[in-house]
């Protein structure tokens, strides 16, 4: 029953949202098309964008097409339901579906995360500086970069956040304003909407990066990639080669091409210069390591997130299912 809803919900969404699609042109005979479930404002379509714009797609022997969804939980349906060859999305998601059954694997995207910040006026300079205060957090209480960040600071203090702070959890746009307004004393948001903020005056405290660090994590770990079903690599080791290389090919392109972010600018909705750099700069900073994700140092990472997340987090798993990284080439 619960594949059958899956499926339904799947044919519904993609249904609805078809129109919102690329509008990319049907794939030759010669060439088998690649359809990726986005968002229609995630970062991911800077780079999928760039793979078409630049004939990156067809330089690797297939024909990109994009299909946008409204929400994570949209493109977590469509890729369970068959609707789409793959989607992007974090390991720890892959991993628990793998776990149940799901033929699913992880290919790296991004390193990108996020962090707190604060008003530029706020008198905080670290983050025991805001024990007593009100953080707003994007997303919920199992947001990755807010448990790693309770863990750094309970490794530095004794202290979890989560009881010496008032949390106001919600959508970034939302906890965005509440700090700018000062309804929160600062703010634990995506990457994306940290950069803004930034732009804006806003003063970064602590990255989670610098937090992962701090608990001995490796930094360059990604949690972002490409989800793709064992049996579609099986069937077309061919494709599944060509979009990681259109992939990189892509990133090494934005890593040290300007003119080639002003192509991505009407994507970006940067409200100034100085957004339109911290966003470009920021998505810099996340491309991620050449190669499949080192298996020691994702199961580090879960395993943190793991003591704070508990079985909401990981549905009860305690170390990552073999085959959860693809190794690609």
């Amino acid at each position: 029953m619960r594949v059958t809803w899956r499926g339904r919900i799947a044919s519904l969404a993609v249904g609805l949202l078809a129109l919102a699609g690329s509008g990319a042109a049907q794939a030759p005979a010669d060439l088998p098309p690649i359809t990726i479930g986005v968002l229609e404002n995630g970062t991911v379509t800077w780079e999928l964008q760039t793979i078409r714009d630049r004939g990156l797609d067809r330089r690797n022997g297939f024909e990109l097409r994009t299909l946008a969804l409204a929400g994570n939980p949209a493109t977590q349906v469509a890729m369970q339901g068959g609707q789409v060859d793959a989607i992007v999305s974090d390991w720890i998601w892959v991993a628990v579906q793998r776990a149940g059954g799901a033929p699913f694997t992880f290919w790296p995207y991004s390193t990108a995360v996020g962090g707190l910040v604060v008003p530029q006026g706020s008198p905080a300079r670290t983050l025991a500086d805001l024990e007593g205060r009100r953080i707003g957090i994007a997303g919920g209480p199992l947001d990755k970069s807010w448990l790693i960040l309770r863990a750094w600071h309970r490794k530095e203090t004794g202290h979890d956040l989560a009881e010496v702070t008032e949390q106001v959890f919600g959508a970034p746009p939302m906890i965005q304003h509440a700090t700018e307004t000062g309804e929160v004393d600062g703010a634990i948001t995506f990457w994306h909407f940290m950069a803004v903020m930034e732009a804006g005056g806003m003063r970064r405290i602590v990255s989670v990066a610098e937090a992962a660090q701090g608990l001995g994590l490796d930094p360059d770990t990604p949690l972002l990639g490409y989800v793709l079903r064992d049996g579609w690599i099986a069937d077309n080791p061919a494709l599944a080669r060509g979009l990681a290389r259109a992939s990189r090919q892509a990133k090494e392109l934005l890593a040290t091409d300007d003119d080639a972010w002003q192509d991505l600018r009407p994507l970006m909705n940067a409200a100034s210069d100085a957004e339109f750099a911290a966003l470009r700069d920021g998505w810099r900073a996340g491309i991620p390591p050449e190669g499949p994700v080192d298996a020691a140092d994702a199961q580090a990472l879960f395993s943190v997130l793991a003591d704070l997340g508990g079985a909401d987090l990981t549905g009860g798993l305690t170390a990552l299912p073999e085959g959860l990284f693809w190794q690609g080439e």
